[in-house]
């Protein structure tokens, strides 16, 4: 089975943690959880994002669950994981400005291991630099910083997914199943 490492970060979108935390968990895998400045057995916060309302020019946030960091971030040798996941919500708007966590996603790529990333995720691929002539899918809200990093932003709506070799890319936490049903594919194939 593999060991996954997933960059988790205060208000990260609850769903887009927990899901993929618990499937892959449910299916034999490890998966650690980092965060820079936070050492293990702390934690972070999540959020819950809803796009339900389609009165509204953007998504609501609330409060969501604490969500234990299993491993501290400055200790962690990324040749010991197979697979990275990068979720999404709003701590990728700060995480895309941390070099060490970009330094972390190239090891990756460079290794072409498999990545899961969703939503506004992609963002912090976008600031790695990962995303030039690749094909991916996020929230619509991110397409322009895809295509500004030199990626192909493919529609899959919000509760579609997309995958380009190794990278597995989901628009929203409503692409969940399927997001881990091809990433898992990628564990064990």
């Amino acid at each position: 089975m593999a060991n996954v490492l997933m960059i988790v970060g205060d208000f990260n979108e609850d769903l887009e943690v927990r899901f993929p935390q618990q499937a892959l968990e449910m299916l034999g895998h490890a998966v650690h959880t980092v965060s820079p400045g936070k050492p293990a057995a702390s934690s972070v916060v999540t959020a819950v994002h809803d796009l339900a309302d389609s009165s509204l020019q953007s998504y609501t946030e609330a409060r969501g669950h604490t969500l234990p960091v299993t491993h501290d971030f400055s200790k962690t040798d990324p040749a010991a994981y197979d697979a990275l996941i990068v979720p999404g919500g709003r701590a990728a708007e700060y995480q895309r400005c941390d070099e060490s966590i970009l330094s972390l996603v190239r090891h990756f790529f460079e290794r072409e291991k498999p990545v899961a990333c969703t939503c506004h995720g992609i963002q912090i691929l976008a600031a790695a630099g990962v995303l030039k002539n690749r094909q991916v899918t996020a929230v619509p809200f991110c397409r322009p910083e895809v295509e500004m990093a030199g990626g192909e932003w493919v529609d899959c709506g919000l509760d579609g997914h997309h995958v380009d070799g190794k990278l597995v890319t989901a628009s929203t936490w409503m692409s969940n199943a399927g997001w881990m049903r091809a990433f898992s594919g990628c564990l064990t194939g």
